[in-house]
């Protein structure tokens, strides 16, 4: 395989990574929006890396980070390019972004039944902390 080419998203992206992640992508979350992906990379270019493989997205995650935390989101490789190396390679590039930010914990949304994400998660040395739970509120309408 072709090492993937790891970059940040642009604007102009936004409609293909929002077609990624629905084929890609484990459940979808009321951001998945154009709004609000737009939003998101004008705020922080840097947090929306991405893999690419051929001229095409092979892979995402989003890093992050609010200026004391360090946030992981939407690691979602393509189905057909699965246990390449993509995975590894984009957490590899988000916590070096961390670590130049200053960075000091990393932590990851997972799904309680994604059981293939949580075997991603650990095999890149993360783990849960069964201390804690999310707690939500959407907000607006």
């Amino acid at each position: 395989m072709t090492d993937p080419i790891i970059r940040t998203a642009g604007v102009h992206e936004v409609p293909d990574l929002l077609e990624f992640w629905a084929r890609a992508a484990e459940g979808t979350s009321i951001t998945d929006d154009a709004d609000g992906l737009a939003r998101l990379i004008a705020r922080d270019p840097q947090a929306l890396i991405v893999a690419e493989l051929d001229g095409a997205v092979a892979g995402t995650v989003i890093a992050g980070w609010d200026g004391w935390r360090c946030h992981l989101y939407r690691l979602a490789v393509d189905p057909a390019r699965r246990r390449q190396g993509i995975g590894a390679a984009l957490l590899a590039a988000a916590e070096r972004r961390f670590e130049e930010l200053g960075g000091r914990r990393a932590d990851a949304m997972v799904l309680d039944h994604n059981e293939l994400g949580q075997r991603t998660w650990q095999r890149a040395g993360y783990g849960p902390q069964s201390q804690w739970t999310r707690w939500v509120k959407p907000l607006g309408g």
